[in-house]
């Protein structure tokens, strides 16, 4: 009999749980697996992925190779580490599997798919895992919101013209990626559009705030707007013009996920976002942001005359 076994570790389970650590879980399983006298056809681990959802990339190949039926037994040290979310329980342990000819084994749980009887305990654990996720995710946004109201700064990288200050949370002038942005405003304010300060900066050499944090080797997705060149775009010039951050002023929450289950985040109405004045030092006055803004609104609207001639 052919075995798969998947590991997964997550930041929800602490960087100090050794007895979850993926080493631990794969010693465990492997040994198992020897006991039963299964042979391994391959080990699936996804590290730092949460249990909630299935956009893992070790679970999805191990769902493929499940479905052309290149091993007979999914071997897991508890339920949880293969799924948090009831409706993955019921699609995959208890409706593709069984038509797949795998079955699911938790050694910690005792849980086995091949036992009568087992399915309601599984079940159970399903739901118990679930309320622990969700319960979870509950207190995660408390914290978060907390710190927000606080003034401190919970992104993962700092915004572009920052880098993260001594103290947690705290927000300081990076010197080459600030001057950066003040020559922007600079720019702005004597006229230049978004789209001439995006030519003249990509012309001289200097890289857009992705290719700034490449170089300095930070992992990061960039966001919308920017690309895996170092090219700068009017979208990423435009967005640092309308940043009210620069002039001191946290802002944060402007998005949030739909749900503890679901990627998806949902825009939020400004009313709703946490605005701190103060919590760091300005790039650009309030003066020069306002009249920037104006100058912005001033250029939209023309845009829109031309458009209705």
């Amino acid at each position: 009999m052919k075995c798969a076994i998947y590991c997964r570790l997550s930041k929800e389970d602490g960087t100090g749980a050794e007895s979850e650590s993926i080493q631990n879980q794969r010693s465990l399983l492997l040994r198992c697996a020897a006991e039963r006298g299964w042979e391994v056809y391959d080990l699936y681990v996804d590290e730092d992925y949460s249990g909630v959802g299935v956009l893992r990339p070790d679970f999805q190949r191990l769902l493929r190779d499940a479905e052309e039926r290149r091993f007979g037994v999914v071997l897991c040290k508890t339920q949880s580490r293969f799924t948090r979310d009831m409706e993955e329980v019921e699609r995959y342990i208890h409706k593709l599997f069984p038509l797949w000819g795998v079955r699911f084994v938790a050694v910690a749980d005792n849980a086995d798919s091949a036992v009568k009887g087992n399915k309601k305990a599984r079940q159970i654990a399903g739901l118990v895992n679930e309320w622990y996720s969700e319960d979870l995710s509950e207190n995660v946004r408390a914290v978060l919101d907390h710190k927000r109201r606080e003034g401190q700064s919970i992104a993962g990288f700092p915004l572009y013209g920052y880098r993260k200050g001594l103290v947690k949370g705290s927000l300081e002038p990076a010197p080459e990626a600030a001057g950066v942005v003040r020559r922007i405003f600079t720019l702005a304010l004597a006229g230049k559009s978004a789209y001439a300060i995006a030519r003249l900066l990509t012309e001289e050499g200097i890289p857009n705030p992705a290719g700034y944090k490449r170089r300095r080797g930070e992992r990061f997705r960039p966001s919308a707007g920017e690309n895996f060149s170092e090219r700068w775009s009017k979208t990423t010039v435009g967005r640092i013009l309308r940043n009210e951050m620069y002039t001191g002023v946290m802002v944060q929450g402007r998005r949030r996920k739909l749900s503890y289950k679901s990627p998806v985040v949902a825009e939020v109405p400004p009313e709703e976002w946490f605005v701190v004045a103060g919590t760091h030092p300005p790039l650009v006055s309030r003066a020069d942001f306002e009249r920037v803004q104006a100058l912005l609104a001033l250029r939209k609207k023309a845009r829109s005359s031309e458009d209705e001639l």
